[in-house]
């Protein structure tokens, strides 16, 4: 039953983490920060490249949350568990958008002229998929082959 609630507390955490801070980043820091959320780089990506846009909804925003879905559908015995492969897919997926967030940090702070300093937002992110994934995990060694899954 616990395993249950914290793959369900993901489905009210993860909206948090989107429009949670991740980054505050600016040109210098005398000129003030201005905070980046999953939301707020999604915004400005729609409008800049719409196929980097979709990529990247795609793998903070569907992946994750559609991996927590299928999960509690295994859970609660409404999905079967030859279903977890592909959960454990989109899982991973949405550790590639911790990568990316990861490769523009570097990135940035490598140019002189700009700063960036990570966000409480980033570490909820990051701590809600790596939930995700542990808990598929145990939900997969829990439940034995050919039985539906129990948590």
């Amino acid at each position: 039953m616990l395993l249950r609630l914290a793959n369900l507390s993901l489905l009210i955490l993860y909206p948090v983490a989107w429009f949670a801070p991740m980054l505050n980043a600016g040109l210098l820091p005398i000129f003030g920060l201005s905070e980046i959320s999953v939301i707020s780089g999604l915004q400005s990506l729609w409008g800049s490249d719409v196929v980097l846009a979709l990529i990247v909804t795609f793998f903070a925003v569907f992946a994750p949350y559609l991996k927590t879905i299928g999960l509690a559908l295994v859970q609660w015995d409404l999905l079967d568990r030859r279903a977890l492969p592909a959960l454990h897919i989109l899982g991973k997926l949405a550790m590639a958008d911790i990568f990316l967030i990861a490769l523009y940090i570097t990135i940035a702070k490598s140019v002189s002229y700009a700063t960036i300093e990570t966000a409480w937002g980033l570490y909820l992110f990051t701590a809600c998929i790596l939930a995700s994934i542990v808990i598929g995990i145990i939900t997969e060694r829990r439940s034995p082959r050919g039985k539906p899954a129990r948590a």
